[in-house]
């Protein structure tokens, strides 16, 4: 296999969700591994730093959201909204939470940790799904403040 046939299936790779890929040609192995990054940060616009120069639309959306306390990530792990599988999520949008009570738990390298609410409020939003990876500082949850 030639350079630059390497090179122009590398391309075609990039605009596909294909992560990992690999063939066999004439006694030639090759094998291409990606990772898939999350952009979690540009999915969830932040309550506390709202951008400028975004549409009206967007800047009262901004304006609404700027009153809900974002509960973030302290760690990066896996997002469990719920203490096993089993079991019922801790919280549900429209769920009454008091400061110190846990919304959810991050798993990170097999350790359970709880994430706590640090205001009384009502949760307005979720933003994680359940058992997806979240990084350190990921808006998790959005309480409008009791």
């Amino acid at each position: 296999m030639e350079l630059e046939e390497i090179k122009k299936l590398i391309e075609f790779l990039k605009e596909t969700d294909i992560t990992e890929f690999q063939i066999e040609n004439e006694g030639t192995k090759l094998k291409i591994r990606r990772e898939k990054f999350l952009s979690s940060f540009e999915t969830f616009p932040s309550v506390k730093h709202p951008a400028a120069g975004h549409p009206v639309a967007a800047g009262e959306e901004a304006v609404e959201e700027k009153k809900l306390a974002t509960i973030t990530s302290p760690i990066v792990g896996i997002f469990h909204r719920a203490p096993s599988p089993e079991s019922a999520p801790f919280v549900e949008i429209g769920s009454a939470v008091k400061k110190g009570q846990v919304l959810c738990i991050v798993e990170a390298m097999k350790l359970m940790n709880e994430i706590e609410s640090d205001t009384d409020g009502v949760i307005s939003k979720i933003l994680v799904e359940n058992g997806q990876p979240v990084e350190y500082g990921e808006p998790l949850f959005l309480i409008e403040p009791a």
